[in-house]
């Protein structure tokens, strides 16, 4: 029997990669974006606003599985909230949500508004499976390219993350988002720990360019919950394939 999917933020970078693998599976596939899209074969796109409630009722309606990765600086929480009442409300039966590794540690507003997010999956009724991943490649890419055309660039001591490739990620939630609810899984994040000057410094080579590194210290409780690695999982997770050097040697060849 073929699988009716509603997609959340299927036009975004996780979401153009999970949906040809949920399509390969023989699901049927709807995508609920902002802007829409264009038709494709198996795709069918709907327009919607998760923040501000418009779209949702119809987005999810005769949808078996819902899987949640649109994403914003803020807002999250809410919007999540919003798509969850109107899960519940469709009586669907498997919510999968994409949220991050620390989401329950780190004490910075966007880590709360994942918690919030987590805690309205947790709350709305339906069956769900929750994945924690690391930060995503693209995003450490965005982040350490602004770095870098600084004249000196910035080295905050003790700043360390596990970038995962969006790719493994998919595959991930493909597999999960097939699968039967399973609750909070294993966090999933890349195959090694990098200091930020070492992305910066990778990066730098690839490009060919130098830059200064300057240290400095994350004060306060945010920087003491980095230098205690709460936005990592070093023991008990599942692992990505592809590392940072792998992705930089395929992005920037």
């Amino acid at each position: 029997m073929t699988s009716s999917v509603l997609i959340t933020g299927g036009t975004g970078t996780l979401g153009r990669h999970v949906t040809p693998l949920l399509l390969d599976a023989g699901c049927k596939v709807r995508v609920l974006s902002r802007r829409g899209g264009d038709p494709s074969d198996g795709v069918e796109h709907v327009t919607g606003d998760l923040l501000a409630g418009e779209g949702i009722e119809a987005a999810v309606d005769g949808a078996e599985t819902v899987l949640h990765l649109a994403g914003g600086p803020k807002g999250d929480d809410a919007a999540t909230r919003n798509l969850a009442r109107a899960v519940s409300r469709a009586g669907a039966r498997h919510l999968v949500h994409i949220s991050v590794i620390g989401a329950d540690r780190m004490p910075l507003g966007w880590f709360r508004t994942q918690l919030g997010a987590e805690e309205a999956v947790t709350g709305s009724g339906v069956p769900w499976t929750m994945l924690r991943a690391a930060q995503f490649h693209d995003l450490v890419l965005g982040v350490v390219r602004k770095m870098a055309a600084l004249p000196a660039v910035p080295a905050p001591g003790g700043l360390r993350f596990q970038p995962v490739d969006a790719r493994d990620v998919a595959s991930r939630l493909a597999e999960l988002t097939l699968g039967e609810p399973a609750g909070l899984v294993d966090d999933l994040a890349g195959p090694a720990v990098y200091g930020m000057a070492d992305l910066v410094r990778e990066y730098l080579r690839v490009r060919g360019k130098r830059r200064a590194m300057v240290p400095v210290r994350i004060p306060g409780k945010v920087g003491r919950a980095y230098r205690a690695g709460d936005n990592l999982t070093l023991e008990g997770a599942d692992l990505g394939g592809r590392t940072w050097e792998d992705f930089l040697a395929e992005r920037l060849g």
